[in-house]
């Protein structure tokens, strides 16, 4: 994998209202991860590298959710992230669905349990060494088995993870808003969860929002959203969004043997 840089209209000539982030910062949103380790530490060292071309007196990393299922190595994500450092950077990581649904399903919500296996749950309970074994494989079994192989510190990450974070004209969260509720009022839930009203509203939502959740072939930049969950763990392309001041650009991974 190697990591391309891609460079987006500005604000005003995409139609989008004149968001920015505060003067001397510039912030990196990166989203759905999904267990594709090898992607991820690709696209950190690329908004390392990136950075290092801009001068800037805060420095931030916001990581949109769904870290977990599917992918390669779930465990070792989260364990890149509770770990990641960089000269100069903070870093904020969001909660998705899929941690939703793991922490809910590690508090005893069974229900929540046969939701996240429907959506490549038990891939992440390999990735931690918990497998179904004949006659033992109930839900019960399994969460016991997750709550024993998980490590104290990845679930004190999990339990940690806020679910929105605002930059000046931006608010980042996993999914999005619901339509007409004024941000500071806005649900845990729907911030993780919510989709088609979002998706479809054209509503000023009170700040731009930068979500992931919902998969597109290219980043979609919208007046008053931009998404970009890039399909990571099928495509290879995991995407991030670089903003400073009023500027967008975008970092991806670029699968092997695809023409630069």
């Amino acid at each position: 994998m190697r990591v391309q840089l891609r460079q987006v209209a500005p604000a005003s000539a995409a139609g989008a209202p004149g968001a920015a982030v505060p003067e001397g910062a510039v912030v990196y949103a990166v989203g759905d991860v999904h267990g594709r380790i090898d992607l991820l530490e690709e696209l950190l060292a690329g908004v390392v590298a990136d950075a290092a071309w801009h001068p800037a007196r805060r420095r931030v990393l916001v990581m949109l959710g769904d870290y977990v299922s599917r992918g390669l190595d779930s465990r070792g994500v989260v364990e890149l992230l509770r770990r990641w450092e960089a000269p100069g950077f903070e870093r904020v990581a969001l909660r998705g669905n899929h941690e939703d649904l793991l922490l809910r399903y590690l508090d005893g919500d069974h229900a929540a349990g046969r939701h996240w296996f429907d959506y490549d749950g038990l891939e992440a309970l390999a990735h931690y060494g918990v497998r179904p074994a004949p006659g033992r494989g109930s839900l019960e079994a399994l969460r016991q088995g997750l709550r024993q192989a998980l490590p104290e510190e990845h679930l004190a990450f999990f339990r940690s993870l806020p679910v929105s974070h605002g930059e000046g004209g931006y608010h980042f969260v996993h999914a999005g808003v619901c339509p007409g509720v004024p941000l500071p009022a806005q649900s845990r839930h729907d911030q993780m969860w919510i989709r088609r009203p979002f998706l479809e509203s054209e509503r000023d939502h009170g700040a731009v929002v930068v979500h992931g959740h919902s998969v597109t072939r290219e980043p979609e930049v919208r007046p008053n959203r931009i998404g970009i969950d890039t399909g990571a763990y099928r495509t290879g392309v995991l995407t991030c969004l670089a903003l400073e001041g009023s500027r967008r650009w975008f970092l991806q991974t670029v699968p092997r043997g695809a023409r630069g």
